[in-house]
């Protein structure tokens, strides 16, 4: 847009075009802050239990290790990349942890033991994808199945219990305490480890992603990756870092899920691929690649997350739960298409 001006210069070009409401109502992130605040609005009339500061700590518990991995999760499929092992990886991650507490080990050892196989394990599909130029979504399927039958086989049918008490307490309990702040006047709600781990992971996934040249390349790598290779952007080398990052991030989870349930076994996880991806698609992450936020996966996060816990507070079957969350991925796919037609008619 060029607007002509009387001080010698020819033109006055504008830096972007200006926003119109609609432009920002439509904004998937807008749209997931709405679809928050009506979930909470409706829990809080439905149960009187709701809001209570107690129960929204305990609520943060049952979706803050998902929600961690899924902040890997996003900026794989950002990229056009998917990791369906991530629970696989939990779970023989968990394992180590469980071998490691009969050792006799402490926390510090236990959570660098779940990182560490992780990290193998990410590594090991990074390699696959990265440098073998095989299709991440069999490799990790293939790996998966790897994952989960190692741990399988190695375990069995028994179940690792004995864990260090100072290690379960991190798990357990309140990482932010309103008694122990001493200070009264002062209202700091309590906060459990993992969640205030996602806390700051999100923000420190959100800087890098928008604000800084990494962020900018991970955006050009999924919008067209030939284009970034012709650019000069290491798209395998960028590809095989987050397949890496995603291992890591298993692994924390899987520590911080082992402090919380005080035990491990071979399923543990099992089933918590789909229910990562639903949050990363959620958050408006394109499957397609080069589109997406840290906030829209924030945003999803927290409305799955307190969905799920105002139904279990009403006593609705996991069942039924299930049907409201397929439901809602498919609605997530279809809206944004919808929202498309209708700028296109508004453009036109």
């Amino acid at each position: 847009m060029t607007a002509p001006v009387t001080s010698g210069d020819r033109y006055a070009v504008a830096d972007a075009p200006q926003r119109r409401w609609r432009d920002i109502a439509l904004r998937w992130e807008v749209i997931l802050l709405a679809l928050l605040a009506l979930t909470i609005i409706v829990n809080t009339i439905a149960s009187p239990y709701f809001l209570d500061v107690f129960n929204l700590a305990d609520a943060t518990f049952n979706f803050s290790e998902k929600a961690i991995i899924a902040l890997a999760m996003a900026l794989l499929i950002l990229v056009r990349e998917i990791d369906l092992s991530v629970a696989a990886i939990v779970a023989l991650a968990a394992m180590g942890v469980g071998y490691a507490a009969e050792a006799g080990f402490g926390p510090p050892v236990l959570f660098a033991v779940a990182i560490g196989i992780g990290l193998l394990c990410g590594i090991f599909n990074g390699v696959l994808v990265s440098y073998l130029n095989l299709p991440s979504i069999v490799v990790t399927i293939g790996t998966m199945s790897l994952f989960r039958g190692l741990t399988q086989v190695i375990l069995g049918d028994q179940a690792k219990t004995k864990f260090p008490s100072d290690f379960l307490d991190l798990g357990q309990s309140y990482f932010i305490k309103m008694k122990e702040t001493g200070l009264s006047w002062l209202f700091l709600p309590p906060v459990p480890l993992s969640f205030l781990i996602f806390l700051g992971l999100a923000v420190l996934f959100g800087l890098v992603l928008h604000r800084t040249a990494v962020g900018r390349r991970l955006f050009a790598a999924g919008s067209n990756p030939v284009a970034a290779r012709f650019s000069g952007i290491p798209v395998a080398r960028l590809r095989f870092i987050l397949f890496a990052v995603s291992g890591i991030l298993s692994g924390l989870a899987a520590a911080l899920l082992v402090a919380r349930l005080g035990s491990v076994r071979s399923n543990i996880g099992i089933g918590w691929e789909l229910d990562i991806v639903t949050m990363v698609i959620l958050g408006g992450v394109s499957i397609a690649g080069g589109v997406g936020s840290i906030l829209g996966v924030f945003l999803a996060v927290l409305v799955l997350g307190l969905l799920t816990f105002g139904m279990s507070l009403n006593n609705i079957p996991g069942q039924v739960v299930s049907v409201y969350i397929g439901a809602l991925l498919i609605a997530v796919i279809a809206i944004p298409r919808i929202i498309e037609r209708i700028r296109t008619r508004s453009t036109r």
